[in-house]
């Protein structure tokens, strides 16, 4: 007898209440600090990881952090990442479990690079995980300015305005 695949039939609100996830503020979407290593560099742990949730009212505000950033899809639905890097070029990724059509369950997003997410149209949440080395701090993030990012990457006019909060619609 084979194994018989369980469907996940978990709410946006399930999900909040039993991982006790919090709303992450100034980026947008909801969080919760899964570990900080006991290794530690001018007293900040050096290793941190978060999960990261998304719902179909939220999405990751365009920010730029000072290290990298590994994102780890979990479940839900496919959310659409954009990196603006630093030599001016975009990339996109689809972050989620159907690799067959392109997704990814694991992206590292490079340090410097403008980066922001929001569920694929028709989604309705998605849990990710993060990991930062070395870990967040106050001073490493950078919030996005919608005017300067289009006049540095105006091909990616679109997702800036989405991700900023200009344009909520695809």
């Amino acid at each position: 007898m084979g194994v018989k695949e369980k469907k996940n039939e978990l709410t946006a609100e399930e999900v909040i209440e039993l991982l006790e996830l919090e709303p992450l503020e100034t980026e947008g979407g909801m969080f919760k600090q899964t570990y900080f290593s006991s290794r530690r560099e001018g007293g900040i742990p050096y290793t941190q990881a978060i999960y990261y949730f998304l719902t179909e009212h939220s999405f990751s505000h365009m920010h730029r952090l000072t290290s990298e950033e590994v994102y780890h899809f979990y479940m839900g639905d496919c959310v659409e990442l954009c990196e603006l890097k630093k030599d001016g070029s975009m990339k996109v990724v689809n972050l989620g479990t159907d690799i067959r059509a392109g997704e990814r369950p694991q992206y590292v997003v490079e340090e410097g690079s403008w980066q922001g997410a929001r569920l694929k149209p028709g989604g309705k949440w998605a849990l990710l995980g993060t990991m930062m080395c070395p870990c967040f701090s106050e001073g490493c993030y950078e919030h996005g300015n919608a005017c300067k990012l289009k006049e540095k990457y105006p091909e990616a006019e679109s997702y800036i305005e989405a991700l900023t909060g200009e344009v909520r619609a695809y």
